[in-house]
């Protein structure tokens, strides 16, 4: 039957009719692919309906079935699995879908199931499956490692992974792509194979690829869906009065908080996003303290704060109780708060997709437009803003790459598949070789895995404790027999390792949020700092809870939490390098440019400014010793091992020595004897001749590997986090893991762990196919070598990075003020 003449089709239509409303063409498209059995990626806006494109589909076949056949039993009941990045990204999806089904009169039930949901909402979903099941890919985990969780699936219909793009290049990823495997194979063996297999995404430049990591089989039916749409975007930059010819990070957003009183107060309700956790309390206490009156109309949301708290924020977000929320990423991704009309985005966000993403907080309905206000934290920053303008209207978003050859996430999946119900090694090795993530296993590194589950492979045998998997004599399958290895295993079911939590709680009750342990280990009784907005005093710690009393202190530190910086993606490097050359020429249109003018005419007459075909290096020499600046705009991360080679390969010219620093436009070499350079030895220390040898030798990538291992040590279960409220302190769980890493270096050459290891910081961390890149386009073009008689606009935020970290606020402020002074003598 053709499924505009179906009754699941009709009575969603007359409902859409209700509200003079119809569907988008795209999500018609993605109704009638679906009713023929496609799996696929629904590519569309935000703010477009991209949700109800699937789950409207899957209503429709819901219906249309329910003609046919008796009402399902209470446990066989699941239709559609919807996994989320984010918790609260599934509860606000949560609200939408109930209200549709109230409205379309369906007797379906939806769940949510993540770090959120309560005890007695897990054995009610145990004893009775919703039809729909929204879950986090670490949740979805926890389901396969139930006994019984064969049959939870059998009359599953669809799986979509909501914010594709978000998980495509994480572990995280590699999970999703397992447990689809699973669910495929559980289908096959009970002959129920019906399921499809979607994506949705707003923001990704591999769409095929994409694509080809969560629907692998190219024998299947598989389609992408674009949708015709533009969605409307503003972005306006909140400029400075006047511009400070030598910029530092951070020096201008503070200074600028006061021009969004304004723009809060005209707008019904605005999401100011921050980078950091840090930087975002930090905001909290300025805006209040520049304008009382907000009290009670601003809130902070984050990851590390109370769920009960950031429930009650969301909630007030979905009803305009509100006027502004500072957030991170943690309210980033689809969700859609009606009131939020303006988002502001404080400090450059390195990337277009993070921005597009967040710009779609706004005006989160088909038609509206989306209002983004760009606040610089340095004037350099308004260079990037006008980058983020030309990459948004010419679409140049970044491409997600997808992880490959996670042998840790492998070997958890291996021990959750054995605590559950048991595996077919022959068959699971089939399944996991569908997979995009291992399609390249071989059968000897399987067989290294299945060792290693059952024996603790070549170098830890003589150990008990990692013998965790054996075979059952009854029924063949691979199960793990303790009790006490299944529970330790479901604790720390996921692929995010984070440093040791701790709970902060009031001394009269009442907790807050969660701080790391680091951060806690340098606090005395006494101290102050901000959490949730408050400012707390620190009592003591007890049971690894964090006590804390109110605070009568008006300035408190902040927590710094781990993983801070954003590097500069290599799309938005390319367009910050052509807007370089757009300054000077007035070959432009855009305000932040104008602005910025000054500082550049400062920077041409001391220096040059780099063309898009040009690298700069800048050697300068004051009494704090010999400078080497270097420009090639590829993000911080590539410029901390292109500082490092450099360093290297300067020093086997001549004995030397060198301190680094780098930002993401730049890096650093200092040296208290003079560094030799001219155009030959320029090309020769930035040749991508001998790459990954230099590297080797120019870092410690030993070192660099020892500290991933505690990573995958942790996701391998090699090494035990520790029970809720009881977490291993971060230092014990880095030296367990160091233990390991020795003894498999000294013993165990092959250990694909230790392989691992040396993958991901040559790949991931060093990024050194774009480090390649880069060295490569720097031999096409012109080296340009100046000899400033003091610091330029460019190399100024790089020497005040280099001293941030050795300095307290205060004492940095003083010696910019005397930098400042020396240079403009």
């Amino acid at each position: 039957m053709i499924l505009t003449q179906t009754k699941g089709y009709q009575q969603v239509l007359n409902w859409l009719k209700k509200d003079d409303k119809k569907p988008f063409k795209f999500q018609e498209e993605a109704w009638s692919y679906y009713a023929k059995g496609y799996s696929g990626l629904v590519n569309a806006p935000t703010g477009f309906g991209k949700t109800f494109s699937l789950f409207l589909a899957v209503v429709i076949e819901g219906i249309n079935l329910a003609e046919q056949k008796d009402k399902k039993k209470a446990k066989d009941r699941l239709q559609l699995i919807w996994i989320t990045p984010l918790r609260s990204l599934a509860k606000d999806i949560a609200r939408a879908m109930r209200e549709v089904l109230a409205e379309l009169e369906l007797d379906w039930h939806v769940g949510v199931r993540n770090g959120d949901t309560s005890q007695a909402e897990k054995l009610q979903q145990k004893k009775s499956m919703p039809e729909v099941l929204l879950i986090t890919p670490e949740s979805l985990h926890l389901l396969l490692a139930q006994k019984g969780s064969s049959t939870l699936f059998e009359s599953l219909r669809c799986i979509v992974a909501d914010e594709w793009h978000e998980l495509l290049g994480s572990k995280r990823g590699v999970l999703v792509e397992l447990a689809i495997s699973r669910i495929k194979g559980l289908q096959k063996a009970n002959k129920k194979e019906h399921l499809r297999v979607w994506g949705i995404s707003a923001t990704i430049g591999n769409i095929e690829e994409a694509l080809d990591v969560i629907e692998p089989d190219t024998t299947a039916k598989r389609t992408i869906i674009k949708a015709k749409l533009n969605k409307k975007i503003i972005i306006k930059s909140i400029l400075p009065d006047d511009i400070e010819t030598l910029p530092w990070a951070g020096h201008l957003g503070l200074k600028l908080a006061y021009k969004l009183l304004p723009i809060i107060e005209k707008s019904k309700t605005t999401l100011i996003f921050i980078n950091t956790r840090g930087q975002s309390e930090m905001w909290y206490q300025h805006l209040l303290n520049i304008e009382p009156e907000l009290a009670g109309r601003i809130a902070i949301h984050h990851g590390s704060i109370d769920f009960e708290l950031r429930n009650w924020i969301e909630d007030a977000l979905h009803t305009g109780l509100l006027k502004a929320v500072i957030a991170t990423s943690s309210l980033d991704l689809g969700v859609d708060f009606k009131p939020v009309d303006t988002v502001v985005q404080v400090g450059s966000p390195k990337g277009v997709a993070r921005f597009l993403q967040r710009a779609g907080r706004s005006g989160h309905s088909p038609g509206e437009t989306s209002k983004i206000y760009f606040l610089p934290t340095h004037a350099l920053e308004l260079v990037e803003a006008a980058a983020i303008k030309e990459a948004a209207k010419e679409n140049n978003i970044e491409s997600r790459e997808p992880v490959i050859m996670v042998f840790d996430t492998l070997i958890q999946y291996l021990v959750t598949l054995a605590i559950g119900d048991g595996f077919d090694d022959k068959i699971i090795y089939e399944e996991v070789k569908n997979t995009h993530a291992f399609k390249i296993l071989l059968p000897e590194e399987w067989s290294w895995m299945m060792q290693f589950i059952t024996s603790g492979g070549d170098s830890l045998t003589a150990y008990q404790e990692f013998k965790k998997v054996s075979k059952d004599e009854e029924d063949g399958l691979w199960k793990v027999k303790s009790r006490q290895i299944a529970m330790r295993h479901r604790l720390h079911i996921g692929t995010i390792v984070s440093d040791a939590m701790l709970k902060v709680k009031f001394l009269s009750g009442g907790y807050i949020g969660m701080v790391e342990e680091y951060f806690v280990s340098k606090l005395k009784a006494g101290d102050s700092f901000t959490l949730a907005g408050r400012i707390l005093e620190f009592v003591h710690i007890k049971d690894m809870t964090v006590i804390v009393r109110k605070s009568k202190q008006k300035k408190a530190m902040s927590p710094s939490w781990l993983g801070g910086r954003l590097p500069l993606s290599s799309n938005l490097g390319t367009v910050l390098r052509k807007k370089y050359n757009e300054v000077l020429n007035k070959t432009h249109s855009e305000e932040e440019l104008d602005v910025v003018y000054p500082l550049f005419l400062v920077q041409q007459e001391r220096s040059h400014v780099p063309r898009n075909d040009e690298l700069l290096i800048e050697m300068i020499n004051n009494k704090e010793g010999f400078h080497l600046f270097a420009y090639p705009f590829e993000g911080r991360l590539v410029h901390e091992i292109l500082a490092a080679l450099v360093a290297y390969r300067l020093s086997k010219l001549t004995p030397i020595t060198f301190s680094l620093a780098m930002n993401d436009y730049g890096f650093e070499l200092l040296s208290d004897i003079e560094i030799p350079m001219d155009d030959a030895i320029a090309y020769e220390v930035f040749s991508p001749e001998n790459l990954t040898e230099d590297i080797s030798l120019s870092i410690n990538s030993t070192e660099m590997a020892r500290r991933k291992f505690r990573d995958i040590a942790c996701i391998s279960g090699l090494v035990f986090q520790g029970y809720p409220g009881k977490y291993v302190a971060n230092k014990h769980l880095q030296s367990s893991a160091g233990l390991f890493f020795n003894v498999f270096s000294d013993f165990d050459k092959h250990n694909l762990l230790l392989r691992q290891a040396y993958d991901e910081v040559f790949y991931q961390q060093l990024e050194e196919p774009r480090l390649a890149a880069a060295l490569h386009r720097i031999q096409q073009s012109t080296i340009v070598i100046t000899q400033p008689k003091r610091f330029t606009p460019l190399s100024f935020p790089i020497k005040v990075d280099s001293l941030r970290a050795n300095m307290s606020s205060e004492e940095l402020e003083h010696r910019i003020e005397r930098m400042k002074v020396e240079v403009f003598k």
